[in-house]
């Protein structure tokens, strides 16, 4: 038997723009994907969720698999967005190396713990989902590699395997702060691996010789 809602929330969710209900039901899909994960969620409980009828829910999205990649894209490209800005924010080296430690801690503290669909997916094996998250490691990687690149001169296979051990320590130590917050603050927890990636990534000489930031 299908869940029925009350009058008044489907006169109001009704009038919502399509763009406005999209975001919607991406974010009662977030919730409900979080908490189940992809295998045991139900088109059911993401309609309850934002409060829609099913046929509200399959005139955005086919299904629960199309729901979910939209869902992936979604975070996949907001967490390469602060990887990119991060590097972008400041010339000073020692700062671009916080940032990009910092932006997977906020990636990963964020509201809603949407880094659970990106790191922690019951569905990676879908060739679909692989290939999402692996062009945003990519992404990730590249912005990174490209600054170590400009400024020690190594080869850009080198810069990549650099950048790729910055991101993957960045992750992994956010991951495992995130339920100790508590004891560790953020700025504390940035500081500490940043210093840890920066006395490694600053023993490479710059090109212009300059040992500076």
């Amino acid at each position: 038997m299908q869940p029925t809602q009350p009058a008044a929330v489907n006169r109001r969710t009704s009038r919502l723009p399509r763009g406005a209900r999209r975001l919607q039901l991406l974010r009662a899909a977030q919730d409900v994907f979080v908490a189940h994960g992809f295998h045991a969620a139900a088109m059911d409980d993401i309609a309850v969720r934002a409060g829609v009828s099913k046929p509200v829910l399959y005139q955005h999205f086919p299904g629960k698999r199309e729901l979910y990649l939209a869902l992936l894209e979604e975070h996949v490209s907001e967490l390469a967005d602060r990887v990119g800005e991060a590097m972008g924010r400041t010339a000073d080296n020692r700062a671009r190396v916080d940032a990009a430690v910092g932006a997977y801690f906020d990636f990963i503290d964020a509201d809603g713990e949407a880094f659970r669909l990106v790191f922690e997916s019951d569905l990676r094996n879908d060739d679909d989902v692989r290939a999402i998250v692996d062009r945003g490691t990519v992404v990730c990687v590249e912005a990174i590699a490209g600054v170590i690149a400009a400024d020690t001169g190594l080869d850009p296979e080198r810069a990549h395997l650099l950048a790729s051990g910055l991101t993957g320590l960045s992750e992994t130590a956010a991951r495992w702060w995130l339920p100790r917050k508590g004891t560790v603050s953020r700025d504390e927890a940035v500081s500490l691996m940043s210093a840890l990636a920066w006395r490694g990534i600053s023993g490479f000489p710059r090109v212009d010789g300059d040992a500076g930031s």
